[in-house]
């Protein structure tokens, strides 16, 4: 074209380029192409008039979809908006690939846009070659796809403002991934850091605590809503002069800085800086804004569950108490351990409370489920306790007061639809620190456990009652025994038992080869003992069993130590000195099913005897001694058992007390006879035995003395009953 020839038309330079322009207007309905543009839609190639649902017809349905979203993105950033869209035949086939590129307008009152545009032809190359790999791709959209969709399961999964920022920290976007990443906050007037990556510490101290009227792009993007993408150092120290000192230092090319908006509040600015130029071409800030969405919905979450979970710890701590100072002669350790799930709050707790007599009292307990009513009713009734027990009522009167409250609470009559019936579990134990005598309550708990001092460990069955809150006068036997000096007593919920899909016999064997085998203080074996169940005692830290928290825990030790301050978990005062292993059950009259009870408490307290047929003959022998207590006099019977002595020498002492005043007597029962062999067994089965009166009623006892050296195939029996 020569010097001062007229310029060519639009038309024409757009015919040469095989570029089509187009017309869409929203509020009509009709879109305009000229020839050209009707040619790359599979039309005649003469300009045309369509309807949406024509030109619609045309395209395929996803890109379609993406044209309406990335027009409304070019709208909130005044931006071109680009995209590229397949053309389809009428057999539904993909005809070609054409880029689109439109000024998009918008009138508010009408809420109608406008968008006046260019159509282009793009050649697709191979998949898979380094073409192919590049931004303005298929593959590359697919590959956006697929990343979106890894980015948004992994956001959601997100449990913690430390994780969500993690998860972003390793995005790595399809083509174009930031090598610096910083999520703003705001607090008051203020821009606040709320976490990092790919900055060494300190380096963004300048920007934390700036004041939102900065010029600064984050502060701009707090106060209008809208993205800032700078392409260039030049683009930035041109728009935010001031600032621009502070971004230099880190050698960036490109940034993008995003609102993170939830439910139409900016709540903060996330930045992602580029150590290589950017366009941030359509595609790319459909990506950004799609991440920058997604984290703010991720931040959200985890910050209203982190509120969430200070919120139910805090009332969980306001309501479990200190244990206070040391006691003098005892040591104690206690844990709690919320469930895993849900609100982290539950109805298990414990206590230990001074006493008027100078004594103290141990509680542990468990209000039914595990949300907040529980753990309201549990603070309730933890109160209660406190305040029945500090009057100086005794065990059952102190269970028999707080069962009548947990009633009155739970069984309130009103319209309020949250009341709803509940009970408790609870052990109510009384400890005198100079003799080491405890006096035990129980209401539906499960039984403390002895730990003694040469290591062997026995449930100690305990007379109870119903749990607290179903019966308004209910009546709670009390037990007394003694813990000697170098025993621990455990007392602990049913979710230190049961967690980890075990039942209440599987659990407590589980629990018991962990107390037999510590060697440690009461904190350690408190600590072992919440390990071996899942992992870590504090719920802050995952543990490798993190998924089997299904029920709250709470756990008391109670330890007398013994002459070289020992608690029975191993050390020098057991090696040197072997005390007795003493046990003592009460059989009533109206608990005949004890006698069974009785049978297993004595195989477990001969666990490690020597000759197994001497186990069975002392269990054998017990059940006929309480039985016959029960069936020939109107008394309850009383057993005592002893083990004195060095192993493989020790002598075992078993005896049975009532309050009759008749004395046994051998009798000759005929063949068929049912009874009368009780006294013929213990003259054949014991090495000595004999019957004392006693001042009101009489005992019977019989030993038995350890084989030095047992049968090869002597293995004693560790349950059974």
């Amino acid at each position: 074209m020569r010097t001062g020839e007229p310029l060519p038309s639009v038309e024409d330079v757009l015919g040469a380029l095989a570029t089509g322009l187009w017309h869409w207007d929203t509020a009509t309905g009709l879109v305009s192409v000229d020839a050209e543009a009707a040619r790359l839609l599979g039309l005649p190639a003469e300009p045309a008039t369509l309807t949406e649902s024509r030109t619609r017809a045309r395209l395929h349905p996803v890109d379609w979809n993406e044209i309406t979203g990335v027009v409304r993105l070019a709208v909130a950033e005044n931006t071109l908006a680009e995209v590229r869209i397949r053309v389809m035949d009428g057999d539904g086939s993909i005809l070609r690939v054409v880029r689109s590129r439109s000024k998009p307008s918008y009138d508010p009152e009408r809420q109608t846009y406008e968008l006046i545009g260019t159509l282009q032809e793009v050649t697709e190359p191979t998949p898979g070659t380094a073409a192919a790999r590049s931004a303005v791709t298929g593959d590359w959209r697919r590959s956006r796809e697929a990343f979106l969709l890894d980015a948004g399961r992994a956001l959601a999964e997100a449990r913690s403002t430390a994780e969500v920022l993690r998860v972003v920290g390793g995005l790595s976007m399809p083509g174009f991934s930031p090598d610096g990443l910083v999520v703003f906050g705001v607090e008051g007037d203020r821009l606040t850091i709320t976490g990092q990556h790919g900055h060494q510490p300190g380096d963004m101290n300048p920007f934390s605590h700036m004041p939102l009227a900065t010029d600064y792009p984050a502060a701009e993007v707090v106060r209008t809503g809208r993205a800032v993408y700078l392409s260039s150092p030049q683009e930035y120290k041109d728009r935010y002069p001031v600032t621009w000192p502070l971004a230099r230092v880190f050698g960036r090319s490109s940034w993008a800085f995003l609102p993170l908006t939830v439910a139409g509040r900016t709540m903060g600015t996330w930045m992602a800086a580029f150590t290589y130029p950017v366009a941030f071409t359509p595609d790319e800030r459909a990506v950004l804004t799609t991440v920058a969405r997604m984290l703010a919905q991720a931040l959200s979450r985890a910050g209203a569950a982190e509120s969430e979970r200070e919120l139910t710890e805090g009332l969980q701590r306001s309501m479990l108490p200190s244990l206070g100072p040391e006691i003098p002669g005892m040591r104690v350790a206690a844990r709690y351990i919320p469930t895993g799930g849900g609100l982290q709050v539950g109805g298990d707790w414990y206590d230990m409370i001074p006493l008027p007599s100078g004594r103290f009292a141990l509680v542990i307990g468990d209000v039914q489920g595990h949300d907040v009513r529980a753990a309201g009713l549990m603070g309730q009734l933890r109160i209660a306790l406190r305040a029945y027990a500090a009057e100086g009522h005794r065990p059952d009167a102190v269970l028999t007061r707080a069962s009548r409250f947990l009633h009155g609470v739970t069984h309130a009559t009103g319209d309020d639809p949250l009341t709803d019936l509940r009970f408790a579990t609870c052990l109510y134990a009384e400890a005198d620190p100079a003799t080491g005598m405890l006096e035990i309550a129980r209401a539906g708990h499960p039984d403390p456990v002895i730990r003694m001092a040469d290591g062997t460990v026995m449930m100690r069955p305990t007379t109870g009652g119903l749990p607290l809150g179903i019966d308004p006068d209910p009546d709670y036997p009390t037990t007394r025994f003694t813990l000697e000096p170098g025993e621990t007593l455990m007392l602990c919920t049913d979710g230190l038992i049961e967690t980890g899909g075990h039942d209440m016999e599987s659990g407590w064997r589980r629990l018991r080869a962990i107390l037999e085998d510590h060697q440690g203080d009461p904190e350690t074996l408190a600590d072992a003992l919440v390990q071996a169940v899942h992992g870590p005692s504090s719920h802050h830290t995952t543990g490798p069993l993190a998924d089997r928290r299904e029920d709250d825990i709470a756990l008391l030790l109670l330890c007398r130590p013994g002459d070289g301050r020992d608690c029975g978990c191993g050390g020098a005062a057991a090696a040197v000195r072997r005390p007795v292993r003493r046990t003592l059950l009460s059989v009533a009259q109206d608990e005949p099913d004890r006698i069974a009870e009785a049978r297993r408490h004595l195989r477990e307290l001969l666990h490690d005897w020597n000759s197994a047929e001497q186990v069975d003959s002392a269990v054998l022998l017990v059940s006929e001694m309480v039985t016959n207590v029960l069936v020939h006099t109107d008394a309850d019977a009383l057993l005592l058992a002893e083990v004195t002595g060095e192993e493989a020498g020790r002598r075992l002492r078993v005896e049975v007390f009532d309050t009759g005043d008749d004395l046994p007597h051998k009798r000759r029962p005929g063949e068929l006879a049912s009874s009368g062999r009780g006294l013929m067994l213990i003259g054949l089965l014991a090495d000595t035995w004999g019957v004392d009166p006693r001042g009101e009623g009489k005992s019977i006892w019989f030993d038995l003395c350890e084989p030095t050296d047992a049968p090869e195939d002597a293995q004693p029996v560790r349950d059974g009953g």
